[in-house]
């Protein structure tokens, strides 16, 4: 059964807009989550399609949920992974301006027990992977540079 779920919430300082459209555009995704693209062009029950450097596909999902600047929920599964889903695993991101920031809360949601990775396993796994595109998305936003590599 698929019922684990990860939160996380970061501080960011910057606009909604700015965040949405780091998010939703595939010029920012390439630069924070390692080379990934997203692209959709994010009408609710539209695809969202994950490309890597060599423009191959790696993740897939549907639009749930695009309230701009607000709200953005998509479904999202791994090409290679062969997990039997009962609810396919739902990514929400959820926008609240605070003052001169935005508070971005992460929610993964329907995740089976083999997406959590022991903490030695570098960026697998939810637990480890969502922490560093997040710290790279806040690092981009606020100084317009990601973080240095990070060498295991």
């Amino acid at each position: 059964m698929n019922n684990s779920t990860f939160v996380y919430a970061t501080y960011i300082r910057t606009t909604p807009e700015k965040l949405w459209k780091a998010l939703t555009s595939s010029e920012f995704t390439k630069q924070y989550w390692f080379g990934k693209e997203l692209q959709s062009d994010w009408e609710e029950g539209s695809a969202v399609t994950f490309l890597d450097k060599n423009r191959e596909i790696t993740d897939q999902g549907i639009v749930i949920k695009s309230n701009p600047y607000h709200l953005l929920s998509y479904t999202l599964k791994c090409v290679q992974d062969a997990t039997e889903y009962q609810v396919m695993p739902k990514v929400t991101f959820e926008l609240k301006q605070m003052g001169s920031s935005v508070k971005l809360t992460l929610k993964h949601e329907y995740l089976s027990e083999g997406a959590f990775k022991d903490e030695g396993e570098g960026f697998i796994g939810i637990n480890n992977g969502w922490p560093a595109i997040m710290s790279n998305l806040k690092s981009l936003l606020e100084t317009e540079r990601i973080l240095p590599e990070i060498v295991l």
